[in-house]
């Protein structure tokens, strides 16, 4: 199997959880005490061990070897276009949720201004 990095860098748990083998990242400590990782052919347990173009990570128990290579500039050059986009879209989103925020803290003031105490009865 081929993993592509656009980064520096990806840690063992990252790796795991990206390619669906382990479900959570919460899940590395079991994976790995029950697991043999082999990385670049020696055992590793280490979930935050940092992986990086040239390595190559093997799972023998589930017979799954994972080479990390370089993208060719095209797949970096989406990459960053997607990168971009996610950053956009969660830019335009904390902004219409700061704006509703506000608008409802502000619904919230004048409903308390206008709304009438309550009737108390003498005796309860």
């Amino acid at each position: 199997m081929d993993y592509k990095l656009f980064e520096e860098f990806i840690t063992l748990q990252a790796l795991l959880k990206d390619l669906g083998i382990i479900s959570s990242g919460g899940a590395i400590k079991g994976f790995l005490a029950e697991e043999t990782v082999l990385f670049n052919g020696q055992d590793e347990k280490r979930r935050g061990k940092k992986i990086r173009i040239g390595d190559v990570v093997e799972l023998p128990g589930q017979g799954i070897r994972i080479t990390i290579s370089e993208p060719t500039s095209d797949e970096k050059q989406t990459y960053e276009e997607d990168k971009a986009e996610k950053e956009r879209v969660a830019a335009i989103v904390k902004s219409l949720n700061s704006e509703t925020k506000k608008k409802v803290k502000a619904h919230k003031q004048v409903k308390n201004k206008s709304s009438k105490p309550a009737v108390r009865f003498p005796g309860t």
